[in-house]
C-alpha cells in the first residue's frame, strides 16, 4: 500500500481533489487514484470504487458521455451520479468487453475482478488518455505517467536505444514503445488482461477494419444528407461533452476545427460560452485575430492573452517533468499556456483536435497523393536528379521567389519547405514520401552510438493498411499513431499539469466512423480538405471566417534558438553534453546546429527534438545511459 501511495503522490497534480487507495493482500493487488472531480463532486464519486456486489474494483481516469443510457440498461439503484459507478457496474454486469463496447468516452482504467483474480487494463478508442505498464521481476505495475512507475521499488529504468531512435524520427516515442526498456504504452482501443498465469492483449475497437469496411462501401447519399447527419452527430457529441458539474469552456484558435466545436457549443447552450486563445507578438505565428473574430460572431465570453517570447520561454525548463518522456512538438508551449489561462476560470475545456485526421485536413494527404501520381512513371534516377537540382538552389533563393505569393497565402519558411518537399521526388512509394516528410532526422541511426531505431509508425502499420488508396492510408496511419502519440499526448500533459480536463468532441468514435464511410473525393476536393466539416461550419459562420490558410499552433522556435534560447541550446548541444551517457553521436547534430545559427537553413524541428531529449535526460533522477 505504501507503494500505491507513493505512485499517486507523484501525479497529485493530475487529480488535486482526492487521493484514494485499495488493497487486497490475498491477491497481492493494490490500486490507487488521484481525483479531478468533474461529475458527482460528492464522496459517492470517490475512487478506487467497488461494484455493488464487491466483485469488481476500478481506478478510472476519464469521462463517459453516455452515462444515462448505460445506467438505464443496468436498471439498478445507484449510490450517486458518478460515471465511475456506472462503468464499474457495467463491467460487473456485462463483462469487460460488454462494458467497453457500450462505453462512449475518453478513459484509461484498471478494473480488478476479485472472483477470477483478473486485472483488466483498457484505453479509450482513440488514445485520448494515457496508460503505461510494465512487468518486471515478477511484478506488474501500471500508471498514467512514467513518474508514478518510477516510485515502484526494484523496477529498472534503463533508456531503450530503439525508443531513442524512433523518437529522433518522430519527435515523440511511438506506442507501444516507451523511452525505457521493459515499459510499454497500451495502444488506443486496446485492453490488457493480466492473470496469475500471464497476460494477453486484445483490440476491442479495430480501426483498420472499420476504415477498410467504410472505404469498401462509401456513403453514396447526396451531400446535403451527409452534412445534415454530420451536423446532428457533432451537435450530439458536443452536447454530451458539455455535461459537467464544474465550470466549462473551450479552446478557440479561429481554425475550422475549434470554430466548429465552439459554434456547436453555442447552438446547444442557453448560457454564455467561455473561450480562450493565446496569441504571439510575432505576426507570422499569431492567430489571435482570427479567434477574436469568431468569438465576436458567436458571442462568446472570450479571453485572449498575447505572449512575448519570455512568457513562452519561462516554461521551457518545466517540459521534461511535464512530459515524462522526450517530447518535441513545439506547440506544447502554447498548448500549456492556453491550458493555464483556461484553468483560471474553468476545470473542463473542449478542443478541436482530431478534425484533420477524421476528415482529411492535412495538406500532406493531397500533396503526397498528387506528387506521386505525377512522378511515379518517371524513373527514380531522374527524380533523384530533379530533387538535387531543386535543393542546390537553397532555401534562401526559394524564399526570395516566394514574395510573388500574396502574403495571406504565403507559407512560413517557404524555402525550407520547398527543399524538403523536393526530397520527396526520389521516394520509392507514397509511404516512403510520408516517412521522409514527417521525419525530424532522415536516418536516426546516424545519431545513435549503439543500437538501432525501433519500430515506428509506418513499420507498425504498413502491412495492415495495404489495399487502401494513398489518402486513406495516410489518414489511417495518422489517426492510429501521430494523433495519440503526438497531438493527444501533447494536450493531455499540457492540460493535466494544471489539472484541466480537455475533451475532444471531433474524436467521438461515432464521428470518426462516420468519416471513414466518406469517399476521399467527398472529404477532399479542389485542394481543400474537411469539406463536410466546412459545410457544417458554414451553417454557423460566414464564409470569410472559414476560408483562410491553415496555420497550426506554431511558435517561432527557429528564431528563438538564434536569440533568447541560444545559450540554453549551446549548453545542451555542446560536444561534451551530447557525448554524455554514450547515447548520441555529436557530429551530425553539431553540423545542423551550426548551419541553423548561420541562417542558411532552418533546422528548428530536428534541433528541438535533440534539445528536448537532452533536457529530459539531464532532468532524470539518475541520468540514463545505455546498458
Amino acid at each position: 500500500m505504501a507503494t500505491a501511495h507513493a505512485m499517486t503522490g507523484a501525479i497529485a497534480f493530475r487529480g488535486p481533489d482526492g487521493d484514494g487507495h485499495w488493497c487486497d493482500p490475498a491477491s497481492g493487488v493494490a490500486l490507487g487514484h488521484r481525483r479531478l472531480a468533474i461529475i458527482d463532486l460528492s464522496p459517492t464519486g470517490h475512487q478506487p470504487m467497488a461494484s455493488a456486489d464487491g466483485r469488481v474494483v476500478i481506478t478510472y481516469n476519464g469521462e463517459l458521455y453516455n452515462t444515462g443510457e448505460m445506467a438505464a440498461e443496468l436498471a439498478m439503484p445507484l449510490r450517486g451520479t458518478s460515471d465511475t459507478e456506472v462503468l464499474v457496474e457495467a463491467i460487473a454486469r456485462f463483462g469487460i468487453d460488454g462494458a467497453l463496447r457500450r462505453a462512449n468516452g475518453l478513459f484509461a482504467f484498471a478494473a480488478f475482478d476479485r472472483a477470477t483474480r483478473t486485472l483488466h487494463l483498457a484505453r479509450d478508442r482513440l488514445g485520448i488518455k494515457p496508460l503505461y505498464w510494465t512487468r518486471q521481476n515478477g511484478l506488474f505495475a501500471f500508471a498514467s505517467e512514467l513518474k508514478a512507475l518510477r516510485q515502484v521499488p526494484d523496477l529498472g529504468f534503463d533508456i531503450d536505444p530503439a525508443a531513442v531512435g524512433a523518437y529522433l524520427r518522430h519527435g515523440c516515442v511511438p506506442a507501444p514503445l516507451a523511452i525505457y526498456r521493459n515499459v510499454e504504452k497500451l495502444l488506443p482501443g486496446q485492453r490488457l488482461e493480466v492473470t496469475p498465469a500471464g497476460l494477453s492483449a486484445h483490440l476491442y475497437w479495430d480501426l483498420v477494419a472499420i476504415a477498410k469496411a467504410g472505404q469498401a462501401d462509401f456513403d453514396r447519399r447526396p451531400d446535403i444528407e451527409v452534412v445534415d447527419e454530420l451536423d446532428a452527430l457533432l451537435g450530439d457529441s458536443v452536447k454530451r461533452q458539455m455535461v459537467s458539474d464544474v465550470p466549462l469552456g473551450a479552446f478557440l484558435s479561429g481554425g475550422i476545427d475549434s470554430s466548429a466545436v465552439v459554434a456547436l457549443m453555442r447552438a446547444n447552450s442557453n448560457g454564455p460560452i467561455k473561450t480562450f486563445t493565446i496569441g504571439f507578438r510575432e505576426r507570422a505565428f499569431n492567430e489571435a485575430d482570427y479567434a477574436r473574430a469568431v468569438a465576436q460572431q458567436l458571442g462568446t465570453d472570450h479571453t485572449e492573452l498575447v505572449l512575448s517570447a519570455d512568457d513562452a520561454l519561462a516554461i521551457v525548463p518545466t517540459i521534461p517533468d511535464m512530459y515524462d518522456e522526450p517530447f518535441a512538438d513545439s506547440s506544447q508551449l502554447p498548448t500549456h499556456l492556453v491550458s493555464r489561462l483556461a484553468r483560471q476560470q474553468v476545470t473542463v475545456a473542449l478542443s478541436g483536435d482530431g478534425g484533420d485526421e477524421a476528415f482529411g485536413g492535412y495538406v500532406r494527404y493531397q500533396g503526397i497523393d498528387r506528387v506521386w501520381r505525377t512522378v511515379r512513371h518517371v524513373p527514380r534516377f531522374g527524380r533523384q536528379l530533379a530533387a538535387q537540382a531543386i535543393g542546390l538552389l537553397g532555401p534562401a533563393v526559394w524564399d526570395s521567389l516566394a514574395f510573388a505569393i500574396p502574403r495571406r497565402r504565403r507559407p512560413t519558411h517557404f524555402g525550407d519547405k520547398v527543399v524538403k518537399g523536393a526530397a520527396l521526388l526520389s521516394a520509392a512509394d507514397p509511404l516512403d514520401m510520408y516517412r521522409r516528410l514527417i521525419s525530424q532526422w532522415p536516418d536516426p541511426n546516424d545519431l545513435l552510438r549503439s543500437g538501432r531505431e525501433g519500430q515506428g509508425w509506418i513499420d507498425r502499420l504498413s502491412d495492415s493498411t495495404a489495399g487502401l488508396d494513398t489518402t486513406a492510408r495516410l489518414r489511417l496511419i495518422d489517426t492510429m499513431t501521430y494523433l495519440p502519440d503526438d497531438v493527444l499526448t501533447k494536450v493531455d500533459r499540457a492540460s493535466m499539469a494544471v489539472a484541466l480536463e480537455v475533451r475532444v468532441p471531433l474524436l467521438d468514435h461515432r464521428v470518426v466512423e462516420f468519416g471513414w464511410r466518406q469517399s476521399p473525393e467527398r472529404l477532399i476536393a479542389g485542394g481543400q480538405g474537411k469539406r463536410p466539416l466546412r459545410a457544417v461550419l458554414a451553417r454557423y459562420l460566414p464564409t470569410n471566417l472559414i476560408d483562410r490558410p491553415k496555420m497550426g499552433f506554431g511558435v517561432p522556435i527557429g528564431e528563438w534558438l538564434r536569440g533568447p534560447l541560444r545559450d540554453w541550446a549551446e549548453d545542451l548541444l555542446s560536444p561534451q553534453s551530447l557525448a554524455e551517457g554514450g547515447l548520441l553521436n555529436p557530429a551530425p547534430i553539431r553540423a545542423r546546429f551550426a548551419e541553423h545559427l548561420s541562417g542558411r537553413r532552418n533546422w528548428q524541428h530536428s534541433l528541438w527534438t535533440v534539445l528536448q531529449f537532452q533536457a529530459w535526460r539531464r532532468a532524470q533522477p539518475a541520468a540514463g545511459s545505455l546498458r
